[in-house]
């Protein structure tokens, strides 16, 4: 019985990493994430091998830059044990970690950004259930179903 593939889109901010640093870099962990929504697709959604809309949030032109793939099944997010990182997270304990994290592997940079404004316009054929275009949502990892992502890729 084959698993089926899912999609996501996840937001980084470029100044803390882009979609170049990952064509740089090819595999990196996403660590940082401290919503618990996000985190539980992270770690009872996502599997190895799952599409990923790479994001530019918080930048000139936000907006889809690149395609990478889940590449590891969801461990503990060693950033939440350092003191001495911003995502550090004194309640959380090694015998029982609060956050986790996939590493991410890159697959391609688009030609050009799939601004989020081109994205906004197409709202009614992505439907309410897209998590980006929803009112209020600041998700950094979000599921996107194999129709949105299709409708988002034709954007390119």
């Amino acid at each position: 019985m084959s698993v089926r593939k899912r999609h996501w889109l996840m937001k980084t901010e470029p100044g803390d990493f882009s979609i170049d640093d990952l064509a740089r870099v090819r595999v990196e962990p996403w660590t940082g994430v401290r919503s618990y929504q996000a985190r539980n697709f992270m770690r009872d959604g996502m599997k190895k091998g799952d599409a990923v809309l790479f994001y530019h949030s918080n930048c000139t032109v936000p907006g889809i830059y690149g395609l990478a793939e889940v590449a590891s099944a969801s461990y503990p997010d060693p950033s939440q044990f350092d003191r001495k990182s911003k995502y550090f997270d004194p309640d959380s304990v090694p015998s029982e970690p609060r956050w986790v994290l996939v590493d991410v592997a890159y697959v391609r940079t688009l030609a050009a950004p799939i601004p989020l404004a081109r994205i906004r316009e197409h709202a009614d054929a992505l439907g309410e259930d897209f998590h980006l275009t929803r009112r209020g949502s600041r998700l950094s990892v979000m599921p996107v179903s194999a129709t949105q992502y299709k409708t988002l890729l034709s954007l390119e």
